[in-house]
């Protein structure tokens, strides 16, 4: 710390003596002014101390209104070197600084006013030096602390240490970090953005009382650093997983092959396997390249497939675990269904769940649980039978004449399959007549060549119908 005026006061060889009755102020002198103007008061910037001879105080008022414009500065004090135009520190600049609360201090003739600067230029000095010493020592620490096996959490710990109060990192709503209570940071806390290159709210928080340390925006800069190199592995990594479980699901990697590229990847399939898909609004969808798990997702394996983000759980609890994710995503500000499937082992296990989990957000809620697999989904899961394009040449003339006559035969052949072919059902649940029913019914037949009151007909179209809602 720079010199304070206590300590300037009783320095050997100076001979400074306080005079009148208020008592230097514990306080680091910024710097020394030398000054023989009757108004000082343009060229204080406070925390100084002023030395004057009073040459141009001639008067009680002028030394009056000397100290009230060094006392409206800021300064610290008034240093008078005597034996020059004055043998003693005149009585009513005294009184006006006792009045003040501004400390004086005699400076004797033999004591020149440069020994004084050169005092406090060398504690300003050493001061600076210490800071720049610990701060590349606290550099030093942070980057040892990030680059060693603690990590992002070590070097946290270690910004606590330094500041003396506690922090917390967060990231899309989510804490991911803190050395107080857990939860989000509550209550006063300073928060400072650290940029990652990414629409996340990443902030670190310190908590209050906060006083500014240079350290701290090291600590953002090597934070920012790490949470983009995480970023960018996650988005590589989710890119090669991605087609490892593709080629899992569609089957063209089964078998003891499938096992041990299973494997090598992190997912042991001697363990049951809890598939969690997250589909997101598609102007979002960047976002799951980079996306960071919530807690619960630690032992999980994230890709991307078709857009969605799939993560193997082992030993999972589906449920819980979704429901986190969906209110972690909800905080992120993101738009977005989960879905899961049921804990399964070995690769087909895998496949399974994957499926059960992919058809459950034709639900469309927040979280979809699983519903037992069918034969119909395992159909609208195979990448291998073109049931897209049997939906297009099957549905698409019906939902063109939708769209040019709002007729809703869409609606009443959705209502029509759900219903189980039951013409009054869907009469009363549209609130129509049944012949009109029976002759949209006829209409549907005519434009897309499937009569939806035989059974292999009616088949097709619920297989289309079900294939148009998922893709």
């Amino acid at each position: 710390m720079a010199i304070t005026l206590p300590a300037l006061l009783a320095a050997a060889g100076l001979d400074l003596h306080p005079v009148g009755m208020t008592p230097a102020v514990d306080l680091p002198i910024q710097w020394v002014a030398v000054t023989e103007l009757e108004d000082p008061l343009p060229f204080l910037s406070g925390g100084e101390i002023v030395l004057t001879t009073g040459a141009r105080q001639k008067t009680t008022t002028t030394q009056r209104a000397f100290v009230r414009r060094v006392h409206e500065s800021g300064a610290l004090g008034i240093g008078f070197g005597t034996g020059l135009g004055h043998k003693q520190v005149p009585a009513a600049l005294i009184a006006e600084a006792n009045t003040l609360g501004l400390p004086v201090f005699r400076v004797p003739y033999e004591t020149p006013f440069i020994a004084i600067g050169k005092i406090v230029a060398d504690s300003l000095s050493a001061d600076h030096y210490s800071r720049l010493e610990n701060l590349l020592k606290g550099h030093q620490i942070l980057a040892s602390a990030l680059l060693g096996e603690g990590g992002l959490h070590q070097l946290l710990r270690e910004l606590r240490a330094m500041l003396g109060a506690d922090v917390a990192l967060s990231q899309y709503g989510t804490r991911l970090f803190g050395t107080g209570p857990t939860g989000p940071p509550s209550g006063h806390w300073h928060r400072l953005p650290v940029a990652t290159g990414l629409k996340d709210r990443c902030t670190l928080a310190i908590a209050e009382p906060y006083t500014p340390n240079a350290i701290v925006a090291y600590a953002q800069s090597l934070i920012s650093v790490e949470l983009s190199n995480q970023a960018r592995r996650r988005a590589s990594e989710r890119a090669v997983m991605g087609q490892l479980f593709q080629d899992v699901v569609r089957g063209t990697l089964a078998g003891p092959d499938a096992v041990a590229r299973l494997g090598g990847a992190g997912i042991d399939p001697g363990l049951r396997q809890v598939v969690v898909i997250v589909e997101v609004a598609s102007g979002q969808r960047r976002a799951l390249r980079t996306l960071p798990t919530p807690a619960g997702f630690e032992a999980g394996v994230a890709a991307l497939v078709d857009e969605r983000l799939v993560i193997a759980v082992p030993d999972a609890d589906g449920p819980a675990l979704s429901q986190s994710m969906g209110a972690y995503l909800h905080g992120a500000g993101l738009t977005a269904k989960v879905g899961f499937g049921g804990a399964y082992a070995q690769a087909s296990g895998f496949r399974w769940s994957y499926f059960e989990a992919r058809e459950s957000l034709t639900r469309g809620q927040p979280v979809n649980a699983p519903d037992r697999l069918s034969l119909t989904s395992l159909l609208m899961a195979s990448e291998d039978v073109p049931l897209a394009d049997l939906a297009a040449e099957t549905l698409d003339p019906v939902a063109a004449f939708d769209q040019r006559h709002h007729s809703e035969l869409m609606v009443t052949l959705d209502r029509y399959l759900a219903l189980n072919g039951s013409v009054a059902a869907v009469a009363e649940a549209l609130q129509l007549h049944r012949n009109t029913v029976r002759y949209r019914l006829q209409q549907i037949q005519d434009l897309s060549g499937y009569d939806p009151g035989v059974t292999a007909d009616r088949v097709h179209l619920y297989l289309a119908l079900n294939v148009r809602g998922l893709r």
